[in-house]
């Protein structure tokens, strides 16, 4: 598929087949594709947990999603063969940029705030799980992010053992698409145009 109808068709998917799981060497290329995303200082500070058992899946879940009856877009979301938890490592950035090519070897928060004003370790991940959302439309499959209520976290890592060095970004679930998928009725709100965006040599108020 040319990279431009790939952008184009990357929309969430929120209902998957059941019955066809991804082939492994497709689940393969999407995690391959998602440690060539950006990473600063090319730190790599990321990590992936692929849930594919139909127990690891509904642990995951059952621990984010808390008590009582699944809601229809749980109940669809539920139905994906392949989800993917991207996870950002914050000690990862700050051991690399302590390196004697970077040198920020004070570890005090308010100078690492000074440096980090935007959390990289985060944006990072964040960049490897969009690598996965459009390799699965060039692969042909619907994909979705969605987040981890932070209520839900420490649930999550005791479930599967996340060590305390790691934090989920999101969940990327993966699968060929459903019958029952909905689109986002957010979507009525329409696209905005790039003059309501682009801001070009300096900040100006977009026309109204």
């Amino acid at each position: 598929m040319e990279f431009a109808d790939v952008v184009r068709r990357r929309r969430m998917v929120r209902d998957y087949d059941p019955d066809r799981p991804v082939p492994p060497e497709v689940r393969e290329r999407l995690l391959d594709h998602a440690t060539r995303a950006p990473s600063a200082g090319f730190t790599q500070g990321w990590a992936f947990l692929v849930l594919e058992s139909a127990a690891d899946r509904d642990l995951f879940w059952s621990v984010t999603a808390g008590p009582g009856a699944p809601d229809a877009w749980l109940t669809r979301m539920r139905r994906a063969p392949l989800l993917v938890v991207p996870l950002s490592s914050k000690d990862a950035y700050l051991e690399r940029y302590a390196e004697p090519d970077k040198g920020w070897t004070d570890r005090d928060p308010a100078a690492v705030d000074a440096r980090w004003p935007v959390p990289y370790w985060d944006v990072d991940a964040g960049m490897a799980a969009l690598m996965v959302l459009l390799t699965a439309v060039d692969e042909g499959l619907g994909a979705c992010f969605s987040g981890v209520p932070g209520p839900r976290v420490d649930a999550f890592r005791e479930a599967f053992g996340i060590p305390p060095t790691h934090r989920p970004v999101g969940v990327v679930s993966v699968g060929y698409p459903g019958d029952g998928d909905r689109r986002s009725p957010s979507l009525k709100r329409g696209r905005r145009r790039l003059d309501e965006v682009v801001h070009r040599g300096r900040w100006l108020t977009p026309p109204a």
